[in-house]
């Protein structure tokens, strides 16, 4: 990464494009990801993953409740924006307390039912743009935040 939410990064950081189960199929030399040895007793990846991977599929693009996921939307956009626009006060210090963990945890549940909501089909093109740049907004103004924490200016 060279940036994040529009920030540069110092240094750049790095990235592992590979996924852990891609990774343990290379180490355990599996071309199936169901295949992989998962415990060394005999259960595979396709044990353990199988099903929850068939029932959330069927779930993500067939069954879940779009009306409901539209207002989920709605709900962490308002709720992110909510908590990084209105500062908490210490009354110790006096000095603005920002919660930029909580705000991106909305921003993350943002993002996550944007794509339950294209994988159902219900965001036109059109709209698919608009969708992406309110989360890029959140996702910025989390940022933003971040670097106002005691973790963002180490």
């Amino acid at each position: 990464f060279q940036q994040v939410g529009g920030y540069d990064c110092h240094p750049v950081s790095g990235e592992l494009t590979y996924g852990l189960e891609r990774l343990a199929m290379y180490v355990q030399g599996v071309e199936n990801v169901y295949e992989l040895d998962f415990n060394g007793r005999g259960f595979t990846y396709g044990d353990v993953f199988r099903e929850a991977e068939a029932e959330y599929a069927r779930w993500n693009f067939d069954v879940a409740d779009t009306a409901m996921l539209l207002r989920h939307f709605e709900d962490a956009e308002a709720e992110c924006a909510r908590i990084l626009g209105e500062p908490d006060i210490d009354p110790k210090t006096g000095r603005r307390i920002v919660m930029a963990l909580p705000a991106y945890d909305q921003c993350i549940k943002a993002s996550h039912v944007f794509n339950l909501l294209d994988a159902r089909g219900v965001i036109s093109v059109t709209e698919r743009q608009s969708y992406i740049l309110r989360v890029r907004e959140l996702a910025k103004a989390c940022c933003a935040a971040w670097l106002l924490t005691e973790g963002g200016r180490a």
